[in-house]
C-alpha cells in the first residue's frame, strides 16, 4: 500500500514513554544542578565564613567568578554542541564537574581554590543543567511544552527544599565539610545515572513514527545572524537578566539575611525550604498558565510578582511576615527560569534554541552572579540589606518594563492533524 507523504513542516510526536523519561532527566538534574549547586551551597556560608574569616562580599563572589569566567568561554559553546549532539555527553560531565566543585569547596581553606571550584560548580551548571533540559524539553513535546516544562523545573523547588533540611541533619551527623561532600556525591549519581540512558534522537523517532502517530508543526528555526538583529532577543536577554539577578541576589543573601534576625540553623533552613516549596507551586501554576495564555503576559505577571515580594523583607516585622514572602517569592521564583525558553522558543523556534539559551544563560548567569555581590557590597552592619534590597525591587520593575516591550509571540496550542503510516 502507499504510504502518505510527510510534509517536512510536520513532526511527529515522540513516544510518550520517552516523553515520560525525559521530564525525569530533566527533573533529577535540575533538582541536583541548581537544586543543590545554587540553592544549597548558601546554606553553607555562614559555616564557611566562621572558619575561614571571609566577608560576605568574599563568600558570595565566589559564584560570580565561576559564572563569569565560565559563561562566556562555554555558554554558546555548550549551547552549540547541544543542538548539534545532544545533551547526554554534556550532561554527564556537568555530573562529574559538580562533584568536583562540591567536594572542593567542602575542604579548600584557600579563596583562589575557593574560587577555582566554584568555576567548576558553574561549568556543572552549564553543561548539566537548565540549558540541557530545556532543549530536551523543546525537542520532545510541542503540545503541553509549557506544562513539561513546569514539571521538569520542579526539580529545581524540590532540590532547593530537599537540601538545607538533608544539609542541617548531616552536618549535625557528621561536620559541614562533609555534608557538602556527601551532597556532590549524591548529586553526581542522580545526574549520571539518568542521562546515561538518554537518547539523543528524538528527530529520528519523529521521522520513522508508528501507525496512527499524531502530528504536530514543526517550528521552524531561524539563523543566529537573524536573531542577533531582531530587538527581541535583547529585550528578553536584558528583561531575564533583571529578574534572574533579583532573583539570585535574594536567594544568595537570604540564609545570611535570616541569621541577621537570630534565626537558628534549623529555623533558617525551614524558611529556605518554604521558599523552595512554593516554587513547585509556582512552576505548575505558571508552566499551565503558558499553555493557556500568551507567554508574554504570563512571563510579566511573573516578573511582577518577584518584585512585589521583596518590600516583604523591609516592612517593620509582623507575625508571619517571612513566610509570606516565602509563599511570593517562590511562586516568582518557581516561574521565572522555566518561562525564558518558552518564550525563546515562541520568539526564534527550538532548532536555534540551544544556541539562542546558550547565549541568554550567558548574560543572566552574568547577572546572577554579580547582583549578590553587589548586595554585599552595598550591605551595612547599621542599616543592614535596605538599600541593597531596595535596588533589586528597583531592578525587578525594570525587567519587567523590557518584558513588556517584547512582541507577542505566536504559540501552537494544540495539533494540526492526523498523519497516517499504512
Amino acid at each position: 500500500m502507499d504510504k502518505k507523504t510527510i510534509s517536512p513542516e510536520i513532526e511527529i510526536s515522540a513516544p510518550q514513554s520517552s516523553q515520560t523519561y525525559i521530564i525525569v532527566t530533566a527533573f533529577l538534574a535540575l533538582f541536583a544542578v541548581v537544586g543543590f549547586g545554587i540553592y544549597g551551597l548558601p546554606f553553607f556560608f555562614d559555616f564557611i565564613m566562621e572558619e575561614r574569616g571571609w566577608s560576605r562580599t568574599q563568600i558570595t563572589s565566589g559564584n560570580a567568578v565561576g559564572k563569569l569566567i565560565v559563561a562566556p568561554l562555554f555558554g554558546f559553546f555548550a549551547g552549540w554542541l547541544i543542538d548539534k549532539y545532544g545533551p547526554r555527553s554534556l550532561m554527564m560531565t556537568g555530573a562529574v564537574m559538580l562533584a568536583i566543585a562540591f567536594v572542593g569547596i567542602a575542604f579548600s581553606s584557600s579563596l583562589e581554590m575557593f574560587y577555582v571550584f566554584y568555576v567548576f560548580n558553574a561549568l556543572g551548571y552549564v553543561f548539566a543543567g537548565p540549558l540541557p533540559s530545556q532543549v530536551l524539553i523543546s525537542r520532545w513535546f510541542d503540545k503541553n511544552r509549557g506544562k513539561a516544562m513546569g514539571i521538569a523545573y520542579l526539580g529545581i523547588g524540590a532540590g532547593g527544599a530537599v537540601v538545607p533540611i538533608l544539609a542541617a541533619k548531616l552536618e549535625a551527623m557528621f561536620d559541614w565539610n562533609t555534608a557538602l561532600a556527601i551532597l556532590g556525591g549524591i548529586g553526581f549519581v542522580l545526574i549520571f545515572g539518568v542521562a546515561f540512558f538518554i537518547r539523543d534522537n528524538a528527530h529520528k523517532e519523529r521521522a520513522n513514527p508508528s501507525k496512527k502517530q499524531l502530528a504536530i508543526p514543526a517550528i521552524k528555526g531561524v539563523t543566529m545572524r537573524e536573531i542577533l538583529r531582531d530587538r527581541n532577543f535583547y529585550l528578553l536577554a536584558i528583561g531575564s537578566m533583571c529578574s534572574i539577578g533579583v532573583v539570585g541576589g535574594v536567594s544568595q543573601h537570604i540564609k545570611l539575611y535570616l541569621s541577621d534576625l537570630d534565626f537558628s540553623q534549623t529555623d533558617a533552613a525551614q524558611v529556605m525550604s518554604f521558599v523552595l516549596l512554593s516554587s513547585l507551586i509556582g512552576r505548575v501554576l505558571m508552566g499551565f498558565l503558558a499553555d493557556i495564555f500568551n507567554r508574554k503576559y504570563v512571563m510579566l505577571a511573573i516578573y511582577l510578582i518577584v518584585a512585589s515580594a521583596i518590600p516583604l523583607l523591609l516592612v517593620p516585622d509582623f507575625t508571619g511576615r517571612i513566610y509570606i514572602f516565602a509563599v511570593i517569592f517562590g511562586i516568582g521564583l518557581g516561574g521565572d527560569y522555566m518561562i525564558i525558553p518558552l518564550m525563546a522558543a515562541d520568539l526564534f523556534g527550538i532548532k536555534a534554541l540551544g544556541r539562542t539559551m546558550g547565549i541568554i544563560l550567558v548574560a543572566d548567569g552574568v547577572a546572577e552572579a554579580l547582583f549578590p555581590v553587589l548586595l554585599g557590597v552595598l550591605y551595612s552592619e547599621a542599616v543592614g540589606y535596605t538599600i541593597g534590597f531596595s535596588v533589586l525591587i528597583g531592578v525587578a520593575l525594570l525587567g519587567a518594563v523590557f518584558i513588556a516591550f517584547l512582541r507577542k509571540p505566536e504559540q501552537h496550542k494544540g495539533l494540526e492533524g492526523i498523519v497516517e503510516a499504512k
